[in-house]
């Protein structure tokens, strides 16, 4: 029997949560929702008693910002699509829990509009990061503005630009393009730091950390994506020589069936569930990571980052063979689902 086999059936045999392509999103939402407010009481008894555990923090590269080793992505639930108020109070519990770090996009459905919600009472909290996903300064305005009043802050601590691998660089870099808008940002007191993040295409984040502007990366690290990607030895060891700062996204190995399932978080992610706290581990591993950042799609599963991130402790050298092993075997069902590798 293979790696891959065994865990699925490990992963059959410990969970008790039924098919949830038998729910309507809604239902499915719902179920969840209670699910979640359930374990928020069972797992920590109340926010004061978590509260006594402080999530480990870790400081950002040259950026000095100590952010906490798990991230509040907001993909899932904001893509989704569901109930603004649920949304709202997922991503408050999380960072009432102690999550300072917060990833959010315009792009991300619902995402910042929740996050609107809840951040006035919260914004001295919280690291917080948009992205804009294009290469034109003017069209990155007019994301940024749109965050700004969304988020109801008048500034935001990083500003990505998303999805790197698929940009043209010269685009990116040119006089009317969204670094030099980025830039001006950055003086006006607008963003503090300027980041890129992205799936595919390694050299592409190299070229652009060889202008020396950026300040943050978030590309996909996970055991698995490492024999796909391998941002891992392609960009990490680029970012360590300029004390960039890295936050590792994917490293559950993303959601089931990758982009397309992007608004269908219910298909849960391609870790089995046996196997989610030596995937955080991994990526917390990696010399040079500063933040995991998780995308939760309910309560329950929130609540449950939060617990296994406090809960971290590196791979012991039997686990980490373990967990490789999996993942050479995983990748090859996965393929370059997020795009050309070069």
């Amino acid at each position: 029997m293979g790696v891959i086999e065994m865990k699925r059936r490990q992963a059959y045999s410990q969970t008790s949560t039924p098919d949830a392509s038998s729910y309507s999103r809604r239902a499915f939402l719902q179920k969840t929702a209670l699910t979640g407010a359930g374990l928020a009481m069972g797992v920590a008894g109340s926010h004061a008693a978590s509260a006594g555990s402080d999530l480990p923090r870790r400081v950002l590269g040259r950026t000095g910002a100590r952010v906490t080793i798990l991230g509040l992505g907001t993909a899932p639930i904001g893509e989704a699509r569901g109930d603004i108020d649920e949304a709202a109070k997922i991503f408050a519990e999380v960072i009432d829990r102690g999550v300072n770090y917060v990833d959010t996009a315009r792009i991300y459905g619902i995402a910042e509009e929740a996050l609107g919600q809840i951040l006035p009472t919260r914004r001295d909290r919280v690291f917080l990061v948009t992205k804009c996903w294009t290469d034109s300064g003017a069209r990155a305005q007019e994301s940024f503005e749109t965050s700004l009043r969304t988020l109801k802050t008048d500034h935001v601590d990083l500003v990505h630009i998303h999805h790197v691998g698929g940009k043209d660089i010269e685009k990116v870099l040119a006089k009317d393009g969204i670094l030099e808008y980025l830039l001006k940002q950055k003086e006006a007191g607008k963003t503090r730091f300027i980041g890129i993040s992205g799936h595919a295409r390694p050299p592409r984040f190299v070229q652009m950390l060889e202008t020396d502007q950026i300040d943050v990366v978030m590309p996909v690290m996970n055991y698995a994506d490492r024999n796909i990607y391998d941002f891992e030895s392609k960009v990490l060891p680029e970012c360590r020589k300029r004390n960039v700062g890295v936050v590792a996204m994917k490293v559950y190995a993303g959601i089931k069936g990758g982009f397309p399932n992007h608004r269908r978080g219910w298909v849960g992610c391609s870790t089995p569930a046996a196997m989610l706290s030596q995937a955080l581990a991994y990526a917390l591993d990696l010399d040079g990571v500063s933040v995991a950042n998780v995308g939760p799609f309910t309560m329950e599963q929130a609540i449950q980052n939060v617990e296994l991130a406090r809960q971290y402790k590196p791979l012991t050298d039997s686990q980490r063979e373990e967990l490789l092993a999996f993942g050479e075997e995983l990748a090859p069902t996965l393929g370059p689902r997020y795009g050309p590798v070069a």
